[in-house]
């Protein structure tokens, strides 16, 4: 069934059965999750959803609250309306990333390439457009989670402390980038999809692969999260032999750049 923006949330769609997800039998295990919409309605379907799942959830009217609570007692996940009274989203987020790398969601009723850059440039990890399915927010939520949990898991599995490939250095053991000896700024994001592609750098990869591997997300999730990282990480390897490549209609694969271009 398609959902429908519901005249009692606008901005939300839902869709019959709304208090759980079809299918989904894995429920939240009390994971903190922070929510700041200067919309009520917005804040209390969200919130709802959430919680049906297993969440604990606390609503604040603006970014300025969330952001004081989280001082005071950090969450597990962000979600934050761009638009708000007093410090807007991207102002709040700018603001997190100096302090954590919690996974950010994004929501807006602005529908850009320049919203969306905005909000992934600042270390946002997701973005909606209202009006949005609070179906997908809670399965993309959900992916969150699984794919820290895998990361929590992969940590307990013997790794190489160092990948290197063509002036690229990532020590594993710190979460370090270097590139041809100087600091390499990442995002969460940007490092594991880094560390991703030199894992795997003997073949291609897909677009599918990188968000279920990265992202944690499933195949019917529509997202530009992977082409919009590969892109920010291109600019930071600009001018190195490290190159990204993209094969057309499938996804990407790592080469080295041949002396010379």
């Amino acid at each position: 069934m398609v959902p429908e923006e519901s005249p009692a949330f606008p901005g939300v769609k839902l869709a019959a059965g709304w208090a759980t997800i079809e299918g989904e039998v894995d429920k939240g295990m009390n994971e903190r999750i922070y929510i700041a919409d200067d919309e009520q309605n917005i804040r209390e379907v969200v919130k709802s959803f959430l919680e049906s799942e297993g969440y604990c959830v606390s609503a604040f009217e603006d970014g300025d609250q969330l952001l004081a609570a989280f001082r005071e007692r950090p969450s597990d996940l962000v979600i934050l309306d761009v638009m708000m009274p007093g410090s807007s989203g991207f102002a709040v987020c700018s603001e997190l990333r100096k302090i954590s790398t919690v996974p950010i969601i994004m929501l807006t009723a602005r529908e850009g390439e320049l919203e969306y850059a905005t909000g992934i440039n600042l270390g946002s990890d997701d973005y909606f457009t209202k009006p949005f399915s609070a179906i997908s927010l809670v399965m993309r939520v959900k992916a969150i989670f699984r794919r820290m949990e895998f990361d929590t898991k992969e940590k307990k599995t013997p790794l190489p402390l160092v990948l290197e490939h063509a002036g690229v250095r990532v020590d594993l053991n710190n979460k370090t980038a270097v590139l041809e000896g100087a600091p390499l700024e990442l995002t969460p994001n940007e490092y594991n999809l880094l560390c991703y592609l030199i894992q795997h750098k003997d073949r291609a990869i897909s677009r599918e692969e990188l968000l279920n591997k990265i992202w944690g997300y499933n195949s019917e999730v529509e997202t530009r999260a992977a082409d919009d990282t590969v892109r920010r990480l291109r600019k930071k390897l600009s001018g190195s032999r490290t190159l990204i490549e993209t094969v057309w209609g499938f996804g990407f694969r790592l080469k080295e750049r041949p002396a010379g271009e």
